[in-house]
């Protein structure tokens, strides 16, 4: 497991710096706005025996700290056809979720009259001591306030990758028609995205990778644009690695 330990200390040197899970708010909530507050799990259930490599090497299933937004209006992490941002690149790359999650604070000041809008880094395991990736059986957990039309999207690197991010296809409702709240495992709407950004190299064994790399940003430049990862190397399904569910507090 040496090369998940390098991982972590990689992710603890890059989450120092992004600090702990932090929310920015955008705008006032109105009068009788009516609030909920909902709680985010996402755990690693991956075996701990880990997934097989093509060379028969076995290596741990991880995934990195994230960022999250939730929004009244339109906000996205990414377009899918499109390049990645600066930010992205670097949350699918290195892990590193702070430089997007600065980017939507940007965003967030200048919304429009009346539009809601937070976001925020989860980087602690639970029970953890300090901040650092998912390991297999582990968790990470973080909560907000939304209302009726507010809608969340996330995303968080895998972390035995060159690039490639976990996040739903488009935000995530959090009300009914009827301003009833969300709850329940939204897993299934989660896909492993590639961000275009480095070429893949094989999961759990490339040098270019995380856990394997001399620096952050360390790997050959693709050029590509965000898409749904598609080459020919053998991924988990990802609903053997992660649960993910959204429960309102009441």
């Amino acid at each position: 497991m040496k090369q998940l330990k390098l991982f972590i200390g990689l992710i603890a040197l890059i989450v120092a710096v992004a600090g702990a899970h932090s929310i920015a708010l955008s705008s006032a909530r109105g009068p009788g706005t009516k609030e909920t507050r909902f709680k985010v799990k996402v755990e690693n259930i991956a075996s701990p025996a880990g997934e097989m490599a093509s060379d028969g090497t076995r290596w741990p299933f991880a995934v990195s700290p994230g960022v999250f937004v939730v929004s009244s209006r339109n906000v996205s992490l990414f377009t899918s056809g499109m390049p990645a941002s600066g930010g992205l690149e670097a949350q699918a790359e290195d892990g590193n979720p702070s430089i997007l999650q600065k980017a939507l604070q940007a965003e967030s000041a200048h919304a429009s009259h009346g539009a809601l809008s937070l976001s925020g880094i989860f980087n602690m395991p639970v029970g953890a001591e300090k901040p650092g990736p998912l390991v297999p059986g582990h968790s990470f957990e973080f909560t907000f306030m939304a209302v009726p039309g507010m809608r969340l999207q996330l995303a968080m690197m895998f972390g035995q990758s060159n690039d490639l991010f976990y996040a739903p296809e488009s935000a995530i409702a959090l009300f009914d028609t009827k301003g009833r709240p969300a709850s329940g495992d939204i897993t299934s709407k989660f896909i492993l995205w590639d961000a275009g950004t480095e070429v893949n190299q094989e999961p759990g064994v490339g040098p270019d990778q995380a856990p394997r790399q001399l620096a952050p940003n360390t790997g050959v430049t693709e050029g590509g644009v965000v898409r749904p990862v598609n080459d020919a190397f053998k991924y988990p399904a990802t609903r053997d690695v992660l649960r993910i569910t959204v429960r309102p507090e009441m």
